[in-house]
């Protein structure tokens, strides 16, 4: 019998069970988020430094939702970035329907995140789902990666609840895996926002040049 999961409710065992998919710990796997990585501007700082600002200044009225985290920390890095200029390309709201081999399961559902350039996902989640941290994102945006199109080509995603950032890297060949970076924290001292926006960047060049 044929099992259909909705993307918003699989989980990481759905994936590994059903779809092989495997967690490489191998900082080597996943090398893109800490080499080549692109300088700042001053100005982009600037920027920067504003929206950390903003982003404190929200958590004194909670609670922060999902379109908060959207309009006051996503959207400013992404237009710091010059995401929405060509050659990228800003979709959401994506349907997908992937199966395993055997097709016994089937994941459908609309992914509410930003896809860049068809390779590359970026997830807001809720801040209120914080006490799981961002894994409340990991097993949904791994579940779309999955199907991609563009098989022959690695993978990258992000999933912020504005506080929180960390990157992902799916590769699938024969047996899809995937890496991770480290967590990256809105509250640290400095702004690691910076690194956040750097590490887009260096992302973003790649899935241009592949």
């Amino acid at each position: 019998m044929v099992q259909t999961i909705q993307g918003q409710n699989v989980d990481l065992r759905d994936l590994i069970n059903k779809f092989g998919l495997q967690f490489v710990e191998d900082l080597q796997f996943f090398p893109e988020w800490q080499e080549n990585l692109p300088d700042l501007t001053d100005l982009e700082k600037q920027q920067l430094d504003k929206v950390k600002a903003g982003y404190m200044n929200l958590l004194n009225y909670p609670p922060l939702l999902e379109d908060v985290v959207k309009m006051s920390v996503l959207d400013p890095i992404l237009f710091i970035g010059n995401f929405y200029l060509a050659p990228f390309y800003v979709k959401s709201e994506q349907s997908i329907t992937i199966s395993s081999e055997d097709e016994e399961v089937i994941i459908t559902g609309r992914l509410d995140v930003l896809v860049l350039k068809d390779q590359f996902w970026v997830m807001a989640i809720e801040s209120k789902k914080f006490s799981f941290s961002i894994e409340a994102g990991r097993a949904q945006i791994l579940a779309y990666m999955l199907g991609n199109p563009h098989s022959e080509k690695p993978s990258f995603g992000m999933i912020t609840t504005g506080g929180s950032f960390i990157f992902l890297k799916l590769v699938k060949g024969e047996r899809p895996q995937y890496g991770l970076s480290k967590t990256f924290s809105t509250l640290n001292p400095g702004n690691e926002l910076y690194d956040v926006l750097r590490i887009l960047k260096r992302l973003c060049q790649l899935v241009i040049n592949n």
